[in-house]
C-alpha cells in the first residue's frame, strides 16, 4: 500500500501578508512611495547623493523613536527626548571643547569618541531617570511627567548655553561620526543600525524585553505576578533617555554644534513614527521591524517633498498631524462604521 506525499506548504507572498497584514501594508506605502517619487523625480531622488543625505538624517529621529517605542511598549509615552537629545549634544560639546585641543590624530579621534559616547549615556541615563522616577515611585502619568520634563530639560540646555548655540567642536569629534564608511555608508546610519540591532536583542532575547510588554498589557496582572514595576519603569525609561542621547550625538555631528532648540519638530515625528510602526499607544503590542519602516517611509516622503519647491516646509507639520489621527482612528475603528451609531439614533427618533 502506499501513500501519497503530503503536499508541500508554499510560502509565498500572499501567506506572508496573511500573517502580518499590518507589516505588509507598509512595505506596500513604502514601495508606492519610492515608485510615486521614481516616476516624478527619478534623477535627483535616486542620486547617490540623496540617498546619503537621508542616511545622515533619519538617525537623528529614528534613534528617539526606537527610545519612545520601549516606554509606548510598556502603554507609556516619552515626549522628552528631544530636550534630552539637545542636552545630551550640549554637555558633550562643551566637555570636548574644554578637554580636546590640538591636531585630528588617531588617538584624539579615539578619545573624542570615548569622552563623547560616555558623556552622552551618563547624561541621557540621568535624564530616563527622572523620568522613571516621576511615573513610576511618584506616579505621575507619562505624558504629563515627561511633558513636564520636556520643558525642564530644554530650560537646562538653555541655562547651559544662555540660548546661543555651542561651536568649536573639536575636529577629532567630527572625524568619528561625521565619517563615511568606505566612503558610501555614513556613520550616523551604522549607529543606528547598531541601535536598532541591541534593540531587537533586547526585545527578542531578554527577560527584560518580555515583562515590558507584559506590563504594557496588564499592568495589574504584572503587579500579582511579581514583577518589579518600579525597577522595570526605571530601566524603559532609562533606556529611552540613553537612545534620545545617542542620538544627540548624532545631530552634533550633523550640525557641527549643539543647541536648546534643534529638532523641535521630533517630538511629534517620533510619536507619528511609534504609532505609524504598529504599536499599541496603550501598550503590549508591536514590532520593531514596524517602526523601522515608518522611519524609512517618513524619511522618504520628507526628502521627496523637498524636492517640490512650491510645498513649503510649514506644511509638514500638518501632514504629520493628519497622518497621525488618520492612523489612529483606523487603529481604533478597525473597519468599524464610525456613524452607524448616529445613524441607529435617527431611527430610534
Amino acid at each position: 500500500m502506499t501513500t501519497a506525499p503530503a503536499p508541500r506548504r508554499r510560502i509565498g507572498l500572499t501567506s506572508i501578508g496573511a500573517k502580518d497584514p499590518y507589516l505588509t501594508r507598509l512595505v506596500v506605502m513604502l514601495v508606492l512611495l519610492l515608485v510615486f517619487f521614481a516616476i516624478v523625480r527619478t534623477g535627483p531622488f535616486f542620486s547617490l547623493r540623496t540617498w546619503q543625505s537621508m542616511a545622515v538624517q533619519f538617525p537623528e529621529f529614528g534613534l528617539m523613536s526606537l527610545g519612545v517605542m520601549f516606554t509606548m511598549f510598556a502603554a507609556g509615552i516619552d515626549l522628552s527626548v528631544v530636550a534630552i537629545a539637545n542636552v545630551s549634544s550640549i554637555c558633550t560639546a562643551l566637555a570636548l571643547r574644554a578637554l580636546l585641543t590640538g591636531e585630528t590624530t588617531a588617538g584624539s579621534m579615539l578619545t573624542a569618541a570615548g569622552l563623547a559616547l560616555a558623556i552622552a549615556l551618563a547624561v541621557g541615563a540621568v535624564c530616563g531617570a527622572v523620568n522613571g522616577f516621576l511615573i513610576a515611585k511618584l506616579r505621575i502619568p507619562p505624558i504629563l511627567a515627561t511633558l513636564g520634563t520636556l520643558e525642564l530639560f530644554g530650560g537646562v540646555a538653555i541655562v547651559l548655553t544662555g540660548g546661543k548655540p555651542v561651536s568649536g567642536v573639536p575636529d577629532a569629534y567630527g572625524a568619528v561620526f561625521a565619517a563615511k564608511i568606505g566612503g558610501l555608508v555614513p556613520m550616523p546610519l551604522l549607529v543606528f543600525a547598531v541601535c536598532a540591532l541591541v534593540a531587537g536583542l533586547i526585545l527578542s532575547v531578554t527577560g527584560f524585553g518580555t515583562k515590558i510588554l507584559m506590563l504594557g498589557t496588564n499592568e495589574t496582572a504584572a503587579r500579582f505576578s511579581g514583577m518589579g514595576i518600579t525597577s522595570l519603569l526605571m530601566r524603559t525609561y532609562m533606556l529611552s533617555g540613553v537612545m534620545a542621547a545617542i542620538a544627540g550625538l548624532v545631530m552634533l555631528a550633523n550640525y557641527n554644534s549643539a543647541k536648546a532648540d534643534y529638532g523641535a519638530s521630533y517630538t511629534l515625528l517620533t510619536v507619528l513614527i511609534v504609532v505609524l510602526g504598529g504599536v499599541n499607544p496603550n501598550g503590549g503590542r508591536g514590532r520593531l521591524s514596524g517602526v523601522i519602516l515608518a522611519i524609512l517611509m517618513l524619511q522618504v516622503l520628507s526628502s521627496g517633498l523637498n524636492m517640490f519647491p512650491d510645498i513649503s516646509n510649514f506644511y509638514r507639520p500638518l501632514i504629520w498631524g493628519a497622518v497621525l489621527l488618520t492612523v489612529i482612528c483606523a487603529n481604533e475603528l478597525k473597519g468599524k462604521n464610525p456613524f452607524a451609531g448616529l445613524r441607529a439614533g435617527r431611527k430610534d427618533n
